[in-house]
C-alpha cells in the first residue's frame, strides 16, 4: 500500500497511526504541500484530480478520502478497528467518521490559517472547532458513564483515530483543549495503545499536567 504523505497533514497522520496501531506495511511517498504546492502538479493531478491529501494507492485501487483509506486498511490489517460486528456499533463509528469531516473543516483550517497563512474566516473556524470539541467532550461524558473510554464503546475503533489529530492539533489553530478533561483522558487512552507513534505537532503537554480527576455531565 502506497500512502502519499504530508508528514504535517493530520489526515495522513490517521492513516499511518492506523498502520502503526494494525501493522500494516505502508510505503510513504513524500508530497511536497508547502510550501511546494506538489498538490497540485500535473503529476499529482493525474492521481487525484481533486488535489487532495492524503492518497492511498494498493495495485489498481486509488483511493482519496481519509475515511475511506481508514476502513480499508482496519479490513486488511485490523478488522477490530472497523467494531463490534452490530449494527449500532457500527453506527457510531460511522457517525464518527462523518464528525470528523466536520473537524477538518473548522480546526483543520483553523491551523492551516495561522501555520500556513491559508485564506480562511478565522473566528467562524474557530468557534466551529469549540462547538466540535464540546460535542466530543460530552459524547466522552456519556461514554463515560457507560464505564467506557472511546468514542463509540468500550475499545478504540475507527472513530478514535478519526477525531484524535485534529483535537490534539487544536491549539495550533488558535483553540484551546484545557478546559475539556474528558478529552485528556480520552488522548491518554490512545497514547498508550501499543504501536501509537507521534506526528510533529502532536505532543505530551497535557501528559505533564495533573491527571484528571474525573469528567461531570
Amino acid at each position: 500500500m502506497i500512502l502519499y504523505d504530508y508528514v504535517l497533514s493530520p489526515d495522513c497522520y490517521k492513516i499511518r497511526l492506523l498502520a502503526a496501531l494494525t501493522g500494516a506495511k505502508l510505503t510513504l511517498r513524500a508530497v511536497d504541500f508547502h510550501p511546494g504546492g506538489e498538490h497540485r502538479s500535473p503529476a499529482f493531478l493525474a492521481i487525484n484530480p481533486a488535489g487532495t491529501i492524503p492518497v492511498m494507492q494498493d495495485a489498481s485501487l486509488t483511493l482519496t478520502d481519509s475515511a475511506a483509506i481508514l476502513t480499508y486498511v482496519a479490513a486488511r490489517s485490523g478488522p477490530a478497528w472497523l467494531g463490534d460486528d452490530t449494527p449500532e456499533m457500527r453506527a457510531r463509528v460511522a457517525l464518527w467518521l462523518a464528525f470528523a469531516q466536520r473537524l477538518s473543516a473548522s480546526i483543520g483550517k483553523a491551523r492551516t490559517h495561522d501555520m500556513l497563512q491559508k485564506p480562511a474566516d478565522i473566528v467562524a473556524c474557530r468557534k466551529a472547532g469549540v462547538q466540535c470539541l464540546r460535542e466530543i467532550e460530552a459524547a466522552l461524558v456519556e461514554r463515560h458513564l457507560m464505564g467506557d473510554a472511546f468514542l463509540a464503546g468500550n475499545r478504540p475503533t475507527l472513530a478514535d483515530i478519526a477525531c484524535f489529530p485534529h483535537s490534539m492539533l487544536a491549539p495550533d489553530g488558535g483553540i484551546s483543549v484545557d478546559a475539556y478533561p474528558a478529552i485528556r483522558l480520552w488522548t491518554r487512552a490512545i497514547r498508550a495503545l501499543p504501536g501509537f507513534v507521534e506526528m510533529p505537532g502532536i505532543h505530551r503537554l497535557h501528559d505533564l499536567k495533573p491527571e484528571p480527576a474525573g469528567v461531570q455531565a
